[in-house]
């Protein structure tokens, strides 16, 4: 389980400017989400994400800090991991996962991770370099992703995973230089024994600044709820905010 964020803005910022004061608050969830960090950015002039990552907690590592502070960018994900218990804690299985331009952050689990390789592209299939169900759900969305388009792709892929699979949450972020898509869905009742009962929610902000979008558990004065079972599309150009049902 994780905890996600991810913003698209007109100007370049860092997460330190754009979420405010109460990032510390959402840094601080890596003391039970203390698997692995990874920072994830491409600008909307280039043709390539960059990334760093490592299996170790946020809020004490000095590259996370280090990472933050030279994310300098108008495009962003960020990811917190509290592991799948049985998928070790390792840098290849650490979030985000990265293809040319696009790049993936996920929270919550599909099971057994092997159900989604038949059908993953046999071109993505050989990039697979950890264990986790989360990286194969991001190459079997690019595999749907080049089949139909990055938006059309990504809602076809999701409902497949609804329709013939079990897994807890497949919320998840996508970034490409052109567009930002954000998956809800979620079963509540699924969440950790320990969770709060809004854990797998995810939260929007939309500002003159540009689109942030978050997983609940600290502080979002004034932030909008996406709601379970939707879509959110946010075109870089525009910063216009779409919101489908799945």
């Amino acid at each position: 389980m994780c905890r996600l964020m991810g913003f698209v803005s007109n100007d370049k910022t860092t997460f330190d400017e754009i979420v405010g004061s109460d990032f510390s608050e959402f840094v601080a969830l890596s003391s039970i989400h203390c698997d692995g960090w990874g920072v994830a950015t491409i600008n909307h002039d280039q043709h390539d994400a960059h990334f760093d990552r490592a299996p170790e907690v946020a809020a004490t590592s000095p590259d996370f800090e280090k990472a933050i502070h030279e994310a300098n960018v108008d495009g962003a994900l960020l990811h917190l991991r509290w592991a799948t218990k049985g998928l070790p804690v390792s840098e290849n299985n650490t979030h985000p996962f990265v293809y040319q331009d696009f790049t993936f952050i996920h929270n919550g689990s599909i099971n057994p991770p092997s159900v989604l390789e038949p059908h993953i592209s046999p071109k993505f299939t050989s990039l697979i370099a950890g264990d986790t169900d989360s990286e194969r759900y991001f190459y079997f969305l690019m595999s749907m992703i080049e089949e139909h388009g990055f938006v059309e792709g990504v809602t076809k892929g999701v409902q497949e995973v609804m329709a013939s699979m079990d897994y807890s949450s497949i919320n998840a972020m996508l970034l490409n230089e052109k567009t930002m898509v954000v998956v809800c869905e979620f079963h509540p009742d699924r969440r950790p024994d320990w969770a709060q009962e809004d854990y797998y929610e995810l939260n929007y902000r939309t500002d003159s600044d540009g689109v942030l979008v978050a997983s609940s558990g600290w502080n979002q004065p004034g932030w909008a709820n996406l709601p379970n079972h939707h879509i959110m599309i946010v075109d870089r150009d525009t910063l216009q905010t779409t919101i489908l049902a799945l």
